[in-house]
This record gives C-alpha cells, structure tokens and sequence, in this order.
C-alpha cells in the first residue's frame, strides 16, 4: 500500500530532488481521496460496513465520480474498502479469523524487523526513535485518539524506514492500518499509555542490542494487543461528510 496515504502527516525523510514526471491532477485527486479514507479509517472517524457514497465523496472532493470510484479501487485491493456489485462500496468488516491471521502475520514479520534493527541500527536511527517515543508520550496523555492512533502505528514503520527497508515499511503500513480497523470494530480496552510504554521497553532492549529480549517484549507486545480485543462488534458508524470534513480542501 502506498505508505503516503497511510500516514498522510508523516514528515517525509530527505531524499533526492525527484526527476520524475509531474503527477496529473486527476492522479493526484485519486491519490488525496485515497489517503482521506485511509486517514479517516485509521483514525476512527469511519467505522466497519460504513457506506462509502460515491456522488457524496465526489461532491466533497468537488472531483467527477470516476475519480472517487479510480480511489475505492485502489482501497480495495489494499483491502480496507469492500467492492459489492449493486450495492456500492464500503469499509471493510473482517472477520475474527482475518483479525488472527493479520495479527499473526504482523508477529512473524516484526521478529525478523528486530533482528534486522538491531544488526544495521545507527546512532542517528537510535535518537530519531527515540524522538519519537517522546512525541508518543506526550500524545498518549491528552484525549487525542488522532494523534496517538497514527504515533502508536508509526512507531513500528518508523522501524524499518530508519534501515531502509522500504518493502516492509509499505507491507506494515497497510497491516497496521487493518489492525486500526480491527481495533475498531472489535471494542478493545487496551490502554494506549501501556501500548507506548511497551515500545519504550522494546527499544531500550534494541539500544542494548539485546535481540532476544527485543523479540520477546515485541511478540508479547503485538500479543497483548491482539488478546485485548473483545470480538464482539462495535455497532457505530459515522456521517461520510462530518468524517471527510477534516480532508477536504
């Protein structure tokens, strides 16, 4: 999945001045809508089985039906929208043995991110994680889902973009973005503070190099999470308009 419209906020790093070719609009419009019901899904402002209107978006976005339907195809293969002919389109309910199997594929994938962490960690990679846990802290304290939902997530990418590893930063994204819509949809009463404080532990194990213990507090971590969930189904859902407002333009 394309890891701007998972974390449309996240401060991009440097990288060298791009000579591709400029995005058409009606790309770029695909791509902003895309990224604005990402946003909205990771953020729990949409809930699971919400109707994805076609003509309302279009009329949001001020953009031509076509783009809006180019933006729920890519959401759909990235399985966060739900294709149903004659029915429209909507955001994705999985099941309790999808919510296990994601949550499994999350544990065996970051095992192998902590070995590759801690073999090819830098200094530098060391303070920018730990510049953002301190950013995690300080949001997990104040009533702001919308920040701590994103932090909580982007401190597992932030992982492996800090050694390069661009493949798994993009499969972990879009991973961490089913898991925020499972956690939506499954009532869970797990504490976003103990979350933070659970990275705070992995990374100190990871700054001693210490890749057993690393591995241990991330799979007890990502185990902890999945067994806090409830699996019983929230019944909410949001008004498309007020839920896009904060991304349109």
């Amino acid at each position: 999945m394309n890891a701007k419209a998972l974390t449309p906020n996240r401060t991009p790093q440097a990288t060298e001045p791009s000579t591709a070719a400029p995005v058409a609009p009606e790309q770029d419009s695909t791509q902003t809508i895309a990224a604005a019901i990402t946003s909205a899904i990771i953020e729990h402002r949409l809930a699971p089985g919400a109707k994805l209107t076609e003509q309302k978006i279009a009329a949001i976005y001020g953009v031509s039906r076509t783009i809006v339907r180019q933006a729920l195809f890519q959401l759909a293969r990235d399985h966060l929208v739900t294709l149903e002919p004659a029915r429209g389109a909507f955001v994705s309910k999985p099941s309790v043995e999808e919510a296990q199997q994601v949550f499994a594929v999350r544990r065996m994938l970051e095992q192998h991110l902590i070995e590759e962490f801690c073999d090819k960690a830098t200094t530098a990679d060391f303070r920018a994680m730990r510049a953002h846990l301190k950013q995690e802290q300080a949001v997990v304290g104040r009533v702001d889902v919308t920040g701590r939902t994103r932090l909580l997530g982007d401190f597992h990418v932030l992982m492996a973009e800090r050694i390069g590893n661009i493949v798994l930063a993009q499969i972990l994204s879009e991973l961490i973005s089913r898991c925020a819509l499972i956690t939506l949809m499954y009532q869970s009463s797990r504490a976003a503070q103990h979350s933070s404080d659970e990275h705070v532990a992995i990374l100190k194990a990871l700054e001693s190099r210490d890749v057993k213990l690393a591995k241990a507090l991330m799979e007890a971590h990502l185990r902890e999470t999945e067994n806090s969930l409830l699996y019983h189904p929230r019944a909410s859902s949001a008004d498309l308009k007020l839920a896009l407002a904060a991304y349109a333009a």
